[in-house]
């Protein structure tokens, strides 16, 4: 049975506690530094919690640590952290510059231990589906992507005036919040970014200066990309289009469904998946991080995949300041 330690007990922290809880494969505790927060995780879920990290690390045993802080502090608990020989799950984005890249970098090399980041659409059935489908390569080089999504932002997290969102440098503002799920997945499917131009601004979020809104073309190597998000639309939906030589894929993240079609054919061969438990998907993620705790493979993103889409983070923020392409070593 692991000992997991959840950093952090906003909205993403508590869900990460009740996801890893309800594996059954780990006791969880709680840490922050707001009494509130605290007093909610015991009352609803009976976990011990405590005030401050260096508390936790006094009085309690972690095997893991799963990191929910503002995205600033990700890099800096993690150096603390890694060297005491303790697992590290990181939430997205793995932070807001690369300044302390190279040096958690040397601190997993010594330390050993399993390093992922929270980027929960490589748990979604219908990514991955249509990710094993592009790897088999029937349908040739990919040559071209369209990535078209957003929600009315206020609906599912109500308290974004007041939380990180609302600053760049907490991880905040649709780039870096919402935006670097999708990018992180399509590098997944077809490689990193290598190049942005990003347009974006502030349109409708009302107690927020930071973007809402975000129009990117980019190239993943040879690929062209384009991605279009709101933060303010009606509709909650999320649609990547893969065109490669020989046929397309289609990606319906809202419909939780994967299709494909090739030249010639009337109609798109779909793969849905049933309807899911609200967890279901951050349940599975936890029980992933813990097989990679345990040495096996697991499909969560990696470190330097993380840094890959943190890159492209601090491209599309420098190229929409600037009104310039920017390009992504």
């Amino acid at each position: 049975m692991h000992s997991i330690l959840i950093i952090g007990c906003g909205s993403i922290g508590e869900r990460h506690l009740r996801c890893f809880n309800n594996t059954g494969r780990c006791t969880v505790a709680g840490c922050d530094t707001n009494p509130m927060l605290l007093e909610a995780m015991v009352t609803r879920y009976g976990v011990p919690v405590f005030s401050s990290l260096d508390e936790a690390l006094a009085k309690g045993r972690f095997d893991a640590v799963v990191i929910c802080t503002p995205a600033h502090l990700h890099l800096p608990i993690a150096l603390k952290l890694l060297p005491l020989g303790l697992h590290v799950f990181i939430e997205k984005p793995l932070a807001i510059d690369v300044a302390l890249v190279p040096e958690v970098r040397e601190a997993m090399a010594q330390a050993k231990g399993y390093v992922a980041v929270a980027y929960v659409y490589h748990l979604m059935p219908w990514m991955a589906g249509a990710r094993e489908y592009l790897l088999k390569g029937g349908l040739g080089k990919v040559l071209h992507v369209s990535s078209t999504s957003g929600q009315h932002f206020p609906t599912y997290r109500p308290a974004y005036k007041d939380i990180y969102y609302a600053k760049h440098e907490l991880g905040g503002g649709a780039i870096q919040d919402a935006l670097t799920h999708i990018v992180n997945a399509v590098e997944w499917l077809i490689g990193p970014c290598t190049r942005v131009y990003c347009d974006a601004a502030h349109q409708a979020l009302e107690g927020v200066t930071v973007e809402d809104t975000v129009n990117v073309s980019a190239r993943h190597g040879d690929a062209l990309v384009s991605y279009a998000l709101t933060q303010f639309q009606a509709p909650n939906e999320n649609t990547l289009v893969i065109h490669c030589e020989r046929g397309s894929v289609k990606v319906e993240i809202h419909e939780r469904r994967w299709g494909f079609i090739h030249h010639g054919e009337a109609g798109w061969t779909w793969h849905v998946t049933p309807p899911l438990e609200r967890d279901e998907l951050f349940t599975a993620q936890a029980s992933a991080f813990m097989d990679g705790m345990e040495g096996m493979a697991t499909p969560l993103a990696t470190f330097e995949e993380a840094v890959q889409t943190l890159k492209f983070n601090q491209a599309a923020l420098r190229s929409a300041a600037s009104g310039q392409a920017v390009e992504i070593s």
